[in-house]
């Protein structure tokens, strides 16, 4: 495994940040990297910039960087200020408490933003311009977690856990067991995602005066529904209408078994002067979320998904109009489906982003004529954007390069950086060549297969070459820089990556996007052995030499590839795969996600679907298992529990055949704490370099 020489520092000196403030303990990093290479450790020290807001008069934006320690196994954010032009870039917090979703005040005056503080957890906070007078504004018991001032600053809108009733847990049923551990279970979504569902999290309206909240509403009181929505939701699925006189909020009003089978959320309204509640979407059978009302306040825009339990359908740019409640498909003849979205000021149309052929551009839809244009043709992934003055600002990142802030022309596209917050790190390294490969099926279709190669490639040598599998399932694969699985850090250790956008994906229509529901075993395995194939074929790729990786879906892939692939893959790592699709059934916790991608029950042997997805589940077929295998799971993970990547383990190791389990107790889906990340980087470039270059 390669091992950078560097040198690393911190320094309180960023921007214009003033001297007079104590540097925190986690810091923006300064390192010198003497090799030039991409690690991990130098991956560690990038700032990673976070969420960004636009100033009411649009000439201003804040960002929140944030910055991670290893050796603290903690991360910091700050909020930065800077003009929309790009001049003027100013930190505003220096503390070591993170700062969170920092937003002007209507007033355009005022910062506010979340913070944990030591006693009542994360509350709000405000401070000016200049980062001075801070002040907290709210004590809410418990904290919350999301936050929206009303267009006319006279009340707050916000998230806070309610306690789930009737409780679980065996201490809050009977007062003489205040000790036991116990939880009794009679109902399903008992679990979700990585925590217990003991509390759900509950939109709250209270009167703000400047100074204190008063007349709070549980938007939702005594109903036990989530809003927003788990795992996923924040405050982007609850706002205000222009005129303060109501919330929009997003639910799934459903339970038990309804809950887990179906993905029939809902828009509801409700009326802060009556407290009545309409629901808006309730003829629409699939996801309906994040509501956006136009600044005329004659419209609004949501993402809707057209069919119940598909939580990967088509997700549609729909607009209502509030007065007469007609609904309009902005995207009927449009084959892509829509990420963030924005009005223009005048409400005449909307900015939007979209995944189209492996990368996430800029797109207008104009409301007038229903004609969507892209505005965006870069290599890149533009994850936000937004009006401001003179153009638009946007969120932006690649394969090469971290995500910064940058200034679009609304009118040609050109892009501009008004950001560079990791320039002094990302100019010491020399970077792999990403190419664009279309690659023909074996169903005579033309795939995108994203190549990187070891920086300094010399065509004249070999070089071994890694198979990356993507999750999702339904999860393209674009021009993100991403830090738990970053395709430069594996470059600059010599491998050569590919990375398919196989079938299934998003960005290349719905039919493609479609056809691996039912089909886990078949034409996107096919698609996977047909990019390895082709880049084996390459006179400077060591056909002797493949490795294959993927986590979730991609773990599965890995598995299932495991006894498919006819000795073509010397080493292969599974992350949070499935080892035994009839065990995720009966284990997962989101039943339409199993009911809809694999058919439906293994019991159910009258479904040809069902059946043939469970005949191609990888466990049935170890007795072809060749390769070294590395199998990685967390114990928090309660998508894909950890008994899967045991039980994968154990089967290898049972069969004789090396392997190795990085087993995680306190990490979920993905792995996020500081040092346990860096193990898990140092065990999967160990693992390829052992079987795929030490002799």
């Amino acid at each position: 495994m390669k091992k950078s020489t560097f040198f690393v520092c911190t320094s309180g000196l960023m921007l214009l940040f003033s001297a007079c403030k104590p540097a925190p303990s986690i810091d923006r990093s300064e390192i010198e990297v003497t090799d030039g290479l991409m690690s991990n450790e130098v991956l560690w020290s990038l700032g990673r910039m976070g969420s960004a807001s636009v100033s009411p008069d649009g000439e201003q934006v804040l960002y929140t960087v944030s910055y991670q320690s290893v050796e603290q196994n903690k991360s910091n954010s700050e909020i930065y200020l800077i003009q929309s032009d790009g001049q003027n870039n100013r930190r505003l917090t220096s503390t070591d408490r993170s700062e969170v979703q920092p937003q002007f005040m209507p007033d355009g005056e005022h910062i506010t933003f979340l913070a944990r503080t030591e006693d009542e957890g994360m509350q709000l906070f405000r401070i000016n311009l200049d980062g001075s007078h801070e002040r907290q504004l709210t004590h809410i018991d418990g904290g919350l977690q999301g936050y929206r001032f009303s267009p006319d600053g006279q009340m707050l809108l916000y998230i806070k856990q309610v306690k789930r009733q009737p409780s679980m847990q065996g201490k809050d049923m009977y007062d003489d067991l205040p000790e036991t551990s116990g939880r009794v279970i009679t109902e399903l979504n008992y679990r979700h995602w990585d925590c217990w569902v003991d509390e759900i999290p509950h939109p709250f309206l209270a009167r703000f005066d400047g100074k204190n909240l008063s007349d709070t509403v549980d938007l939702l009181h005594g109903q036990m529904f989530e809003s927003p929505m788990l795992p996923w939701g924040g405050i982007e699925q609850l706002c205000f209408t222009p005129d303060s006189r109501s919330v929009l909020y997003t639910c799934r009003k459903k339970q038990d078994i309804d809950y887990v089978v179906s993905t029939n959320s809902d828009i509801y309204q409700y009326d802060i002067h009556t407290q009545q509640t309409r629901n808006l979407t309730d003829s629409l059978p699939g996801y309906d979320v994040d509501p956006l009302v136009s600044p005329d306040g004659k419209y609004m825009a949501w993402a809707s998904m057209p069919r119940d339990g598909y939580e990967s359908d088509k997700n549609r740019l729909m607009v209502m109009n509030l007065r007469t409640g007609e609904q309009r498909d902005m995207f009927h003849d449009f084959d892509q489906s829509v990420n963030h979205y924005v009005w223009q000021s005048d409400s005449r149309g909307l900015w939007f982003t979209s995944v189209q052929h492996g990368m996430t551009q800029i797109y207008h839809l104009d409301l007038q004529t229903d004609s969507i244009c892209q505005l965006t043709h870069d290599t890149c992934n533009y994850d936000w954007v937004a009006p401001a003055a003179g153009g638009l600002v946007a969120l932006r990142q690649s394969m090469t390069a971290p995500r910064d802030l940058y200034r679009v022309d609304s009118t040609t596209g050109e892009s501009t950086p008004i950001t560079c917050e990791n320039q002094h790190i990302m100019s010491q390294l020399r970077l792999g060549r990403v190419e664009a490969r279309w690659m023909p099926t074996t169903d005579g279709k033309q795939m995108l297969t994203w190549v990187v190669y070891p920086p300094d490639f010399d065509p004249s040598k070999k070089y071994p070459a890694v198979l990356y599998c993507q999750g999702g399932p339904q999860q393209p694969v674009t021009q993100s820089f991403g830090y738990y699985w970053n395709f430069q850090n594996f470059a600059a250790n010599g491998y050569i990556i590919v990375a398919p956008n196989r079938r299934g994906l998003y960005g290349f229509g719905q039919e493609w996007l479609e056809q691996i529901s039912g089909d886990y075993g078949g034409q996107n395995m096919q698609d996977y052995l047909t990019a390895i194939d082709l880049m084996a074929q390459e006179p400077y790729v060591d056909e002797t030499r493949l490795g294959a990786m993927g986590a979730s879906y991609g773990g599965f892939s890995v598995y299932w590839l495991a006894g498919h692939h006819d000795g073509r893959f010397k080493a292969l790592i599974a992350h949070d795969g499935i080892f035994n699709l009839e065990q995720q059934y009966v284990e997962t916790e989101e039943m339409w996600f199993v009911n809809w991608d694999l058919g439906g029950a293994p019991w159910d042997k009258q479904n040809p679907t069902a059946v043939r997805s469970y005949e191609n589940s990888p466990h049935k077929f170890v007795d072809r298992w060749t390769a070294p295998i590395l199998c990685i799971h967390g114990e928090l993970d309660y998508r894909i529990v950890a008994s899967q990547g045991m039980a994968a383990f154990n089967a290898a190791r049972l069969r004789g055949i090396p392997a190795k389990y990085l087993y995680f107790p306190d990490e979920n889906h993905w792995v996020l704490r500081p040092q346990n990340c860096m193990l898990w980087e140092r065990e999967m470039i160990g693992w390829l370099d052992r079987w795929l270059k030490d002799e």
